[in-house]
C-alpha cells in the first residue's frame, strides 16, 4: 500500500548528505563587507541590507500542447482548478515563470504526482536549479521534458495532479491541484 500523499510528494532525500548552515540574508550581506567588488557582485544578485526572507513568487505554471484545439497556453490555476480537458494520446509540456525576491534560493525543485481513482500513477521530480534574484526583475522560466497523455479504454477517466514547489530547506511557496479528464 502507498503511502499518503504528503509523503509521496515529498522530495527524494539522498543518505549522507547534510544542508549547510541556513544563513540570513543580513548575515550573507556582512559577510565579507570590507571586499568591494564582492560587494557589488552581491549587490547585483540582490543580497543586501534590508532583506528579511528568501521567498519565491510562482507567477504562473502553465501547460502547452500541439493541439490546435486547445487554447495556447493554458494556465493552470490552483484558486480556480477547472477540468482541463486534453485528447488521449496528446504530446504535452508544463512550464513555470517564477520570481526570486529578496535573495538566493537554492535547490528548488518541482514535484507533481497524479492519481487516478486514489491510486498514483505517475510521480514527477525535476530540479529546477538554484537562483538569485533577478537585477532587472525578470522572471525565471523553465520547461519541463514533453508528456503524453495517457491512452486506450483503460486509461480514459479522470485524473487529479497535486504540484508542489519546494527548496532544499523544506519551505513549500506553491502547491497547486488540477484536474484532467480524458474521454
Amino acid at each position: 500500500m502507498l503511502a499518503h500523499s504528503s509523503t509521496i510528494l515529498g522530495a527524494y532525500q539522498f543518505s549522507g548528505f547534510k544542508l549547510g548552515e541556513q544563513k540570513t540574508v543580513e548575515e550573507l550581506a556582512n559577510l565579507d563587507k570590507e571586499d568591494e567588488s564582492l560587494a557589488k557582485w552581491k549587490a547585483s544578485l540582490g543580497i543586501g541590507p534590508g532583506g528579511t526572507k528568501r521567498q519565491i513568487t510562482v507567477i504562473n505554471l502553465t501547460l502547452t500542447s500541439g493541439d490546435p484545439s486547445l487554447p495556447q497556453p493554458i494556465v493552470l490555476d490552483p484558486q480556480n482548478p477547472q477540468p482541463i480537458k486534453i485528447k488521449e494520446g496528446a504530446h504535452y509540456s508544463v512550464n513555470i515563470h517564477f520570481r526570486v525576491n529578496h535573495g538566493i534560493v537554492s535547490g528548488l525543485r518541482y514535484l507533481h504526482i497524479v492519481k487516478r481513482v486514489g491510486v498514483v500513477v505517475d510521480k514527477m521530480e525535476q530540479m529546477l536549479g538554484s537562483y538569485a534574484p533577478s537585477p532587472d526583475g525578470n522572471a525565471y522560466s523553465k520547461t519541463f521534458p514533453e508528456e503524453e497523455a495517457p491512452s486506450g479504454m483503460l486509461a480514459r477517466g479522470k485524473y487529479t495532479v497535486r504540484s508542489r514547489v519546494m527548496d532544499d530547506d523544506g519551505k513549500v511557496p506553491y502547491v497547486g491541484k488540477f484536474l484532467f479528464p480524458f474521454f
